[in-house]
């Protein structure tokens, strides 16, 4: 049975006429040299704002990010180790060596920024240069202008001097331009840092270079080493790494403390652990080990407790989980455990004002690193 048909009107009303919409009015399109790019420009349109969200809020200057002036406060001490493996004493010619590593190292950050401006724009765009706070030619200009300043000044210092810094910088660019991507460029770091040492070694006694060389290689050897390990690592800081890499840079921490801090020339600490290994063994008894005094011995131990400390620590917690985040804060550690690592080397080597003046600057890297990022 069907139900009969209903009024429309009745139930809903009349209904109330519908107002036009008005017109659109068309926007004219504004002239561009991309899709998505700025007048005059062929940045994208949301490159300032993302550049501005990638530089975390209370940021430092961006010179002082760019020169790395948290680890700069590591640079001093292989000069100073050197000059005591050597046997000398710091003087003038140590203070101008001392600033023309300085000058070649902060070269050496400025221009690793320069080279790596495209990587770190996706890897870590909040740096100075691809943030845009630095541009990219003032960066080498800087590098440019400080490698000249740290050769003069090595001349200054001597022939032997300017030889050495010679050689760090063209370590330090070629490390830079090129070998940092290779295989090759942990080595190359090492051997920037060891000709570091040498250059302090041979600044205490230029007219017998050859014999100061011999004299303070084993010292460098071993801050050299260290540094192979601390810049293994940091090449996976910012993608993360398997945990064999800072559980082998951890391994290596030990051992180069073991040899400074535990190992006299008889081949074993004077009552604590002996040492078997040969090659530890020889690398322990070519390392100078005079003793005037009393506070020497412990001096040394103490020193090398605290750079094991430094740097074992957290390359252990990055072996637990190999985060960019860990892995950073273990090169970062490893960068200032350099400093207790060079006030064992001269204190071991007979010079422990020397050692106890550089354990004075621990606390100053440990602030430092926290304003300024040494990574």
């Amino acid at each position: 049975m069907s139900l009969p048909p209903t009024d429309a009107s009745a139930t809903t009303g009349p209904i109330a006429p519908v107002t036009p919409i008005a017109p659109v009015t068309p926007v004219a399109p504004m002239a561009t040299s991309g899709p998505t790019a700025l007048p005059g420009s062929a940045e994208p349109a949301d490159a300032p704002s993302r550049r501005a969200c990638a530089v975390p809020a209370g940021a430092s200057s961006p010179w002082l990010e760019l020169l790395r002036v948290s680890a700069l406060i590591s640079v001093p001490g292989d000069l100073l180790a050197g000059v005591a493996a050597a046997g000398g004493r710091p003087g003038c010619r140590t203070l101008l060596a001392t600033g023309s590593s300085l000058c070649l190292y902060e070269a050496g950050m400025a221009l690793n920024d320069w080279a790596d401006r495209d990587t770190d724009a996706v890897e870590r765009p909040e740096r100075p240069i691809p943030s845009g706070r630095i541009a990219p030619a003032a960066a080498l200009g800087a590098a440019a202008g400080l490698t000249a300043a740290g050769l003069a000044l090595a001349a200054a210092a001597g022939r032997p001097s300017l030889a050495t810094g010679t050689a760090l910088a063209a370590t330090v660019w070629a490390y830079d331009l090129h070998l940092k991507n290779t295989q090759a460029g942990p080595l190359a770091m090492a051997c920037a840092r060891t000709l570091d040492v040498l250059q302090g070694a041979v600044s205490a006694a230029p007219a017998r270079s050859g014999r100061t060389l011999r004299r303070a290689l084993p010292s460098a050897a071993l801050l050299g080493t260290h540094t192979l390990a601390v810049t293994t690592v940091s090449r996976r800081e910012a993608q993360g790494s398997s945990s064999a890499l800072p559980l082998a840079a951890w391994g290596v921490v030990a051992a180069v403390g073991g040899v400074v801090g535990g190992v006299s020339r008889r081949g074993g600490t004077g009552g604590d652990i002996p040492v078997t290994d040969p090659a530890t063994k020889s690398l322990a008894n070519a390392l100078p080990n005079a003793f005037p005094n009393s506070l020497t011995r412990p001096l040394a131990k103490a020193a090398a407790l605290l750079y094991a400390e430094t740097a074992a620590r957290p390359f252990f917690h990055a072996a637990l989980n190999p985060s960019p985040y860990l892995l950073q804060r273990a090169v970062g550690s490893g960068i200032r455990a350099m400093i207790p690592l060079q006030a064992a080397l001269a204190a071991r080597a007979g010079a422990p004002g020397t050692g106890a003046a550089l354990l004075a600057l621990v606390p100053a890297a440990r602030r430092l690193s926290r304003k300024v990022s040494p990574t």
